[in-house]
C-alpha cells in the first residue's frame, strides 16, 4: 500500500469535510483500502501533524478531532 496515498485520501476527505472525530476518518480509509493498521494510520496523522498540514486535538481521552489546516499549496513537494 502506499502510504503517499493513503496520506492524500486523509487530506482528501478533510478538504471535503473540513474536520472529524478521528475514529470516523479512520473507518473512511478503511473502506477505501481494506484492513489498514491502526498504528500507520496514526503515524500519517502525526506526519500530517508535523508537516503542518492538518491539527490533531483531544475531545476526551478516547476522541481526538482531526481538521485541515487551511494553506495554500498543501499539496505542494512535502515528503510523506
Amino acid at each position: 500500500m502506499k502510504l503517499k496515498l493513503v496520506a492524500s485520501s486523509i487530506l482528501d476527505i478533510l478538504e471535503r469535510e473540513g474536520a472529524g472525530e478521528e475514529e470516523e476518518i479512520y473507518k473512511q480509509i478503511q473502506r477505501l483500502y481494506g484492513d489498514i493498521d491502526r498504528r500507520l494510520f496514526e503515524e500519517l496523522l502525526m506526519s500530517l501533524e508535523i508537516q503542518g498540514l492538518l491539527r490533531v486535538s483531544n475531545l476526551s481521552k478516547d476522541r481526538r478531532r482531526i481538521e485541515l489546516v487551511r494553506s495554500e499549496g498543501w499539496g505542494s513537494s512535502s515528503e510523506i
